[in-house]
């Protein structure tokens, strides 16, 4: 699914203005809920290009990150290695984890989710592998926001469009994953794709929290 001029073209995307902005915006939501102790060892499930394995090592964690397309992983171990970041790539299918259980302090998965028509397996998976009082964080697009709406209009007018291997999800959707161990949730991305470019700043993400749903959703779940 994830070829490489797809790979590539999905990592370009973060380099434009609005893709900057949207990657700092679900970043600093992410980070807001997702605060492992230092120096814990994490997963990075579904790590694509390695955007959220980098920040992860940046921020001091032992980071390995899993992802099924080895075209992402390509570029994912090009961008650490240009900042010497020791970060450990392997190709998995989230639904089935190479890693024995209680491996890793953490989970991360960020829009990954959306691509998995099995999110339960997947999820019991990453439930597996985190150590008891381990926290696991799952980021993805909001289906009941403009974001999701344009998402799945773009891919009805375009067969060859990723997202028509795509499944959104809803809050509650997300949520109902794991009711009793949810322990936090949260919405970003207000502003609506279609803005222009000089509304991708966050005076304008406040403006518009007020008038639409986020268009990213994420669910904290801490293992007993």
């Amino acid at each position: 699914m994830f070829i490489k001029e797809i790979a590539q073209n999905y990592d370009k995307w973060y380099e434009s203005l609005p893709g900057s902005f949207v990657d700092e915006v679900e970043s600093v939501a992410a980070f807001s809920l997702f605060q492992p102790p230092s120096n814990s060892n994490i997963l990075d499930a579904g790590c694509g290009t390695g955007n959220y394995s980098i920040q992860l090592a940046e921020r001091g964690y032992n980071v390995t990150g899993v992802d099924i397309s080895n075209d992402m992983l390509d570029i994912a171990k090009i961008k650490a290695d240009k900042q010497r970041l020791n970060i450990h790539f392997v190709n998995g299918d989230l639904n089935c984890l190479e890693f024995p259980d209680n491996s890793f302090s953490a989970v991360c998965s960020m829009t990954a989710f959306e691509f998995l028509k099995k999110p339960d397996k997947a999820f019991q998976e990453l439930f597996r592998v985190v150590k008891p009082g381990g926290f696991i964080l799952i980021g993805t697009i909001n289906k009941e926001s403009l974001w999701g709406e344009a998402y799945i209009s773009n891919a009805r007018q375009d067969e060859n469009s990723v997202f028509n291997y795509a499944y959104f999800k809803s809050m509650e959707e997300l949520r109902n994953l794991d009711q009793y161990n949810c322990i936090a949730f949260k919405e970003c991305l207000f502003i609506p794709p279609n803005a222009p470019n000089t509304d991708f700043n966050w005076k304008m993400e406040d403006y518009y929290s007020h008038h639409n749903s986020g268009g990213f959703i994420m669910c904290l779940w801490q293992k007993p």
